[in-house]
């Protein structure tokens, strides 16, 4: 039988076949060979999906053969019936929570944030509520903004924040972001600026890509940088190994990335350092800090999370286990900001205190290593 085609023509495979919708319904004529597993013969019906989605519908019951649930390892025989429904997610959809905001600026067009560690930024699959967008609309008294939105039907009035870059580029990217400059982790605290308009939005955004923004972190960092002050240069790219992670990889497979540091304190096997972006990549501090086996204390991503320096006696490992307990994400905090405002030409500079997980755990270690 040939490849699934690009487009569904059924008789191609001289099937009885009735589509709506989600809905497949197929009668295997009997010039099909007995012995083809179920989820292969599906996806010539569902040629824009993957067989690994075809596979976890059959797993969750949602295909019936001849009245029956099937297994996806299953053959098909000459004249089975079978009814396939395929379930789909529903579009990206935002609207405004009532979520408490930490502004510490704010104006017509634009307005800067102290973010807490473990909000995400925007919605994306995974993270459908309880987003930094969704209180950044409860607090403009924002409406509605979804995926399948059109470009043309959803103004910044309507949403009162800007729509710059807000709506997915393609299908299977769907990100809702109104409002959104640049990201911070999820669980990296700190200060973010959000347009509010449109005509603030691309000024900033040139400003992060010409790289004239001034973003320093602190963080709870595992041993001690030598030197105590200096920069790391390395490309960052998909760790080959842990495809959720990114790492330091050969310059012609990353994007290029250097980090500027400072040691302020330090303990017996921990340190405070303060970091300066010179570019923004994602997990940049993490990613480089990590690659210095110095990772940040407490990043599960990056192997903070367990105890990389010093004695590692039953005594030790517990007062570390409840360390973790007070600061279950990375130590890592955007204390700094600064930028030319987009629309007046002054100079702002924003700065916060780490919050009080990040102190509680500071003084710790002060007193303890």
């Amino acid at each position: 039988m040939p490849d699934a085609p690009d487009t569904f023509d059924a008789s191609t495979y001289d099937a009885d076949v009735t589509r709506d919708e989600n809905v497949v319904e197929v009668t295997v004529p009997e010039t099909v060979a007995a012995g083809r597993r179920l989820d292969k013969y599906l996806t010539r019906f569902y040629p824009e999906a993957s067989r690994t989605k075809i596979q976890r519908s059959i797993k969750k019951g949602h295909v019936k053969v001849n009245g029956a649930d099937a297994k996806k390892s299953r053959t098909v025989e000459p004249g089975d019936e079978i009814v396939f429904r395929l379930v789909r997610k529903p579009p990206m959809q935002v609207a405004p929570e009532p979520i408490p905001l930490d502004v510490v600026y704010e104006d017509d067009v634009l307005l800067v944030v102290n973010k807490p560690a473990g909000m995400v930024v925007h919605p994306a699959p995974g993270h459908r509520s309880g987003t930094l967008v969704h209180a950044l609309l409860h607090h403009v008294d924002g409406g509605e903004v979804a995926a399948d939105d059109e470009r043309d039907d959803v103004s910044e009035e309507d949403v009162g924040l800007s729509m710059v870059n807000a709506l997915p580029e393609a299908p299977n990217h769907p990100v809702v972001r109104p409002g959104i400059v640049h990201r911070l982790d999820k669980g990296t605290s700190g200060l973010l600026v959000v347009a509010k308009r449109d005509r603030a939005h691309q000024p900033l955004a040139e400003q992060f890509k010409a790289h004239t923004v001034d973003r320093r972190y602190r963080a709870l960092v595992w041993g001690h940088l030598d030197p105590p002050a200096g920069r790391i240069e390395g490309a960052i790219g998909r760790d080959p190994n842990r495809r959720q992670r990114m790492a330091v990889v050969p310059e012609e497979q990353g994007k290029w990335a250097v980090t500027h540091y400072e040691t302020n304190e330090h303990f017996a096997h921990t340190s405070v350092v303060e970091f300066r972006l010179e570019t923004g990549r994602t997990h940049q501090i993490r990613v480089h800090t990590s690659h210095r086996h110095h990772p940040i204390l407490g990043d599960p991503k990056y192997g903070g999370d367990t105890i990389r320096y010093g004695p590692q006696d039953g005594a030790r490992r517990a007062h570390f286990d409840r360390l973790f307990d007070l600061l279950p994400h990375p130590a890592l905090h955007a204390y700094r900001l600064g930028f030319t405002h987009p629309t007046t030409g002054e100079t702002l500079h924003f700065e916060a205190e780490p919050p009080a997980d990040w102190q509680q755990a500071r003084q710790r270690l002060a007193e303890d290593g």
